[in-house]
């Protein structure tokens, strides 16, 4: 049986912004992935959609952040 942490309210901002942290290497590791395995595959080696993947999920991430962070202003 799981015992539920109590979260405090100044506690709140700095673990919603460690999640943003997480979320933003996965997805932007996610794009990484995504853009190697297009340039590979399709593109004969380019860096562009490395790098193009990598920023939309840098990206997604940012905004999903701000979206979650809004709450504390």
């Amino acid at each position: 049986m799981p015992v539920e942490e109590k979260v405090f309210f100044e506690d709140q901002p700095g673990r919603k912004f460690d999640r943003c942290m997480a979320n933003g290497i996965v997805k932007g590791g996610g794009g990484f992935v995504v853009g190697a395995v297009i340039s590979l595959l399709f593109l004969r080696r380019r860096v562009w959609p490395i790098l193009l993947g990598t920023g939309f999920g840098i990206g997604v991430a940012y905004k999903t952040c701000e979206k979650d962070l809004e709450s504390f202003k």
